[in-house]
């Protein structure tokens, strides 16, 4: 327990104050003072999701797919960042990151967006600062201000990352006419630049073009994300989740 119950804080984690709110920073502190992490070959961070525990949504399940087809648990340690600091997702289920509410996607302050990402970009140049000899590769798969604060943090700390999807790939799918201008991560293209940085970073051969699928449905909702019997394509069907709803789809 990362802080006891005891301990805690009474004011709400809802809100764009959970970014600074006493207990996540406490937490996140935790993680970056007290927290022993693993050593792997590979490093993968991604965003964190509404639905929590992370692992058990709709997002995470599509980046497990892609991911542990070619690693093992063994190979990777994956790390949450966000709204929830940094955020190592084995400790998904404990307090305050599994708790909080509030996507700063939907977020339209400057304010809060600069706070963050002042905020975000240092505690992740720690993270990366702290883990240099801890893995070998890292990965980032993001987009938006999660994007902007990793960026950032690289630059900060000069540890290097692999941030995907690929710049080139984001132009040639920008469409400013949308809410989120660069889409969602699920975009197929977005995970075939994914896929790749994590075959490089195993020295696996990238020609054989397998990648995730993600099947759109007509009603905009989604299911959990199942693996075909071929193993190359992940299969997204149809469950309560609605697109447009949550922000395991639109991950900023």
């Amino acid at each position: 327990m990362i802080i006891p119950e005891h301990e805690r804080s009474t004011e709400p984690l809802i809100g764009e104050n959970v970014i600074k709110h006493p207990d996540m920073v406490r937490a996140v502190e935790w993680v970056l003072t007290e927290y022993e992490p693993p050593k792997r070959e590979i490093c993968i961070f991604v965003p964190c999701s509404k639905a929590k525990p992370y692992h058990e949504s709709p997002s995470h399940k599509m980046f497990d797919s892609i991911i542990f087809r070619h690693l093992t648990h063994d190979q990777v340690h994956v790390v949450v960042f966000g709204t929830c600091g940094v955020t190592p997702r084995e400790l998904d289920t404990e307090y305050p990151f599994m708790d909080y509410q509030f996507m700063l996607g939907r977020c339209d302050v400057p304010k809060v967006k600069r706070e963050f990402h002042k905020l975000e970009s240092r505690r992740l140049a720690r993270y990366l600062e702290l883990t240099k000899q801890h893995y070998r590769h890292r990965i980032a798969y993001c987009l938006g201000d999660f994007r902007l604060a990793m960026e950032k943090a690289v630059e900060l700390s000069q540890v290097k990352v692999d941030i995907v999807p690929k710049p080139g790939t984001m132009e040639k799918l920008h469409n400013p006419d949308l809410k989120f201008s660069f889409g969602s991560l699920y975009h197929q293209e977005y995970q075939r630049d994914f896929d790749e940085a994590i075959c490089r970073a195993a020295g696996l051969d990238t020609s054989n073009d397998a990648v995730t699928d993600v099947r759109a449905t007509s009603d905009d909702t989604v299911t959990d994300v199942r693996a075909t019997s071929n193993d190359t394509v992940t299969d997204i069907r149809r469950t309560n989740v609605r697109v447009t709803d949550d922000s395991d789809w639109y991950i900023i």
